[in-house]
């Protein structure tokens, strides 16, 4: 969430940044209004409890009873009007914070200005589209002549945009799985292994409540809710907490799946394992201090584009503009890899820098020495990589004339000797 002195000390400044990605400034008057009704009843009931303390020092040295009685009732009338304005500033505080929490983060001034995706800047390519002498074949197809992908029995078990893995379609997922974690333990994140379900606190201090409430499972019996990436665990691993500076930066890894209610339109869009409400992911996380975020976002961009090199893919980095930003991002980065049997770039992982947006909302600070006051330190979270989309490009970009794929050279420790997958 944003800092509320910096929308009271500099509100022309907040609505033009917010302007930029689209948001309404009467968000931010909402705030304001709220944030004044808020002082002036905290300035009443100050004073209104300055009087009582003072005049319950000179009950006590009354000597007529008449008037000391006079004056007790007096101050009986003015605590029950305090607990009235307490109750009403309770009331404000509550629409406040609940104005403040649809405020989506600033973005970085360096961002490109743009209404949508059409306006996201690619900054970087590498490698090319590899030049096939046949007609490459989306992955859907190859999955199905494989073997390796059920859709139908995927739609079976539980609906539509769900599907089965198979045999040695599973353990290329797995394979994958295992192999980035293994790679980012080596570029300096710490593995952790999250529950897959979180308490509603969670989701807030995360920032997915209340933006993505329609996008989430949620188990209302227990009111546990899965977690849409593994970001809403590892933000949450240090809520509440002060870090010493020493501490910084804590660089996390994490494997969860992820589930999403995603709105499914109809067509090419969603055909395959492209869109789903179940996909894999690998996360990588930082929380680091204020002066260091955006070169620990260099890091981890370098991080999910070497990724991508060594399974040996085509892949390009954009950074995107306003209009496409996250809710909570200052600034993105998305790599895009490409997919030759659907001819369409598709993304793998997005970087982003959130400043103290997450670290606000769930508490998380550090002292920059010993017996300083508490900062809230900065969050970054990037796909590391995401899945199937990682699955689908290594199908299409290693298939052959004769349907098989080829297993990339850093994956085959993982899959058992196995070195192509043809139909068994």
């Amino acid at each position: 969430m944003l800092d509320i002195r910096l929308i009271r000390e500099q509100p022309d400044m907040v609505k033009a940044a917010l302007g930029r990605a689209g948001v309404d400034p009467a968000q931010v008057d909402a705030v304001l209004a709220y944030d004044e009704q808020r002082r002036a009843l905290l300035r009443e009931v100050e004073k209104l409890k300055a009087l009582r303390n003072a005049v319950s020092k000179e009950i006590g040295k009354m000597s007529d009873a008449g008037e000391r009685d006079t004056k007790i009732a007096e101050m009986r009338a003015v605590g029950d009007r305090i607990a009235a304005l307490d109750r009403e500033l309770a009331a404000v505080e509550e629409r406040q914070y609940a104005a403040l929490m649809e405020l989506r983060n600033l973005p970085h001034p360096a961002v490109p200005d743009g209404p949508d995706e059409t306006y996201n800047v690619v900054i970087a390519q590498e490698g090319e589209p590899r030049a096939f002498d046949f007609a490459p074949k989306p992955h859907w197809e190859l999955g199905e002549a494989l073997g390796i992908i059920d859709f139908e029995r995927g739609v079976k078990l539980s609906g539509s945009r769900f599907y089965v893995l198979k045999g040695l379609g599973a353990r290329l997922q797995r394979a994958l799985i295992q192999w980035m974690l293994d790679l980012h333990i080596q570029q300096g994140y710490h593995e952790v292994y999250t529950p897959f379900v979180v308490k509603e606190q969670c989701m807030w201090g995360a920032r997915q409540l209340p933006k993505f409430r329609d996008n989430l499972y949620r188990d209302v019996e227990d009111d546990l809710w899965l977690v849409p990436t593994a970001e809403v665990p590892v933000t949450n691993l240090h809520r509440d907490e002060i870090l010493e500076a020493d501490q910084l930066p804590l660089r996390y890894c994490a494997y969860t799946p992820c589930f999403r209610r995603e709105k499914m339109s109809a067509g090419r869009d969603v055909r395959g394992i492209k869109r789903g409400h179940q996909f894999d992911k690998v996360e990588m996380y930082m929380f680091v201090h204020p002066d260091t975020s955006y070169d620990e976002l260099e890091k981890l961009r370098a991080d999910a584009e070497a990724t991508c090199r060594l399974l040996g893919l085509t892949f390009r980095t954009k950074e995107l503009c306003t209009g496409d930003l996250g809710f909570a991002a200052t600034r993105t980065y998305d790599i895009e890899v490409w997919a030759p049997g659907q001819g369409e770039w598709l993304e793998v992982s997005s970087c982003s820098n959130v400043e103290a947006f997450q670290a606000r909302a769930a508490n998380i600070r550090y002292r920059s020495a010993p017996g300083a006051r508490p900062e809230y330190v900065h969050t970054l979270n990037g796909s590391g990589l995401g899945l199937p989309r990682t699955l689908i490009a290594i199908m299409e970009n290693y298939q052959q004339a004769d349907g098989s794929i080829i297993i990339p050279d850093v994956l085959r420790p993982y899959m058992g000797g196995a070195e192509v997958i043809r139909r068994s």
